[in-house]
């Protein structure tokens, strides 16, 4: 490392149960690979104290600016971040040092009594659902899925963390809440899921369900032995997932999914295929695409992919249906 080997590395993190679970897991793997130890530096972002909801704040960025800060004075190492958290462009005085094998992408439904999606969209006949979600992209999902059905619902926008969402189910406040399969994983509460919802229904965030590991440029020793960690078919996959999301010219909390799923033949990955969707919140009307071919062998060809992809969506009309869109 170019500073005192001794002393522990400083990693960055939000304060969050998960975004500490998730980072504790990273710096057990950091200690592992370096012999140091890693402390955790807690740093609070714009978004963990605004109350507004993430399209009302500029989604962008609000998660991880605080974090960057950090790293670019100096105060932390490196940090970990929920990759679909980051800005599509990369700042040029931070690497991208590493983006670890992916947990499960897909969102999952906690609902009372356990019920489904399909459960639920057949009581609007008496009163809608009331299922909660703070992001746009699963309100349009959703909404189209129940109107596939015949049915409708009702998406409630909330925020706040993981135990607050749930307990808006368990205090009967809502019938259902939608959240990230990878979330649940990390801080042990998969046990509560009563649904994972397919990505055929419902695709999850760019990015969703990998983390991303940064550090300065400059300290091109830790760079190094943080990409260790690593997992190339990660890095093209949700490269390819953040490709679509900045040729449709989003910003996080746009109503965008993508997902890239690698494809196998036996043991041997062969092709990726890259599906995406942009829609309307009240799911009447969804772009809906998707592109199969080779596995890049590379970020640049990743990034391709994710563009023509984006390009044939906007001919289909991408464009009119995400409200403003944010370089």
């Amino acid at each position: 490392m170019n500073d005192n080997s001794s002393r522990p590395l400083r990693l960055g993190t939000r304060r969050s149960k998960l975004a500490m679970a998730q980072s504790g897991q990273v710096a057990q793997a950091v200690q592992q690979l370096t012999g140091r130890p890693v402390e955790l530096v807690e740093i609070t972002t714009y978004g963990d104290v605004s109350r507004e909801s993430l399209a009302q704040i500029g989604g962008t960025g609000v998660f991880v600016s605080a974090l960057r800060d950090a790293l670019l004075a100096g105060e932390i190492d490196f940090a970990v971040h929920s990759l679909k958290d980051l800005p599509t462009k990369q700042p040029e005085e931070l690497a991208l040092a590493a983006i670890p094998a992916r947990e499960d992408p897909r969102d999952v439904l906690i609902a009372r009594d356990g019920l489904t999606f399909e459960e639920l969209a057949a009581l609007s006949s008496e009163k809608a659902a009331r299922i909660g979600t703070g992001s746009p992209r699963r309100m349009a999902q959703l909404n189209a899925w129940a109107r596939e059905l015949g049915k409708e619902i009702e998406t409630v926008p909330i925020r706040g963390n993981i135990d607050t969402r749930i307990g808006f189910v368990t205090n009967g406040e809502l019938d259902a809440v939608v959240l990230a399969a990878a979330g649940l994983s990390r801080i042990g509460r998969s046990a509560e899921v009563s649904q994972f919802l397919e990505p055929d229904a419902v695709l999850p965030a760019p990015g969703q369900g990998a983390l991303a590991i940064e550090c300065a440029m400059t300290n091109a020793p830790l760079a190094a032995t943080l990409a260790e960690l690593d997992d190339p078919y990660t890095r093209v996959a949700v490269t390819a997932e953040r490709s679509l999301l900045a040729a449709l010219e989003a910003g996080c909390s746009a109503p965008v999914g993508a997902l890239a799923d690698l494809l196998a033949d036996g043991q041997v990955v062969t092709e990726m295929r890259l599906r995406g969707v942009v829609g309307t919140t009240d799911g009447k009307t969804l772009v809906q695409l998707s592109t199969t071919g080779p596995v890049p062998s590379s970020s640049e060809e990743a990034v391709a992919m994710g563009r023509e992809l984006a390009a044939a969506m906007l001919d289909k009309g991408a464009a009119g249906l995400m409200g403003e869109r944010a370089l």
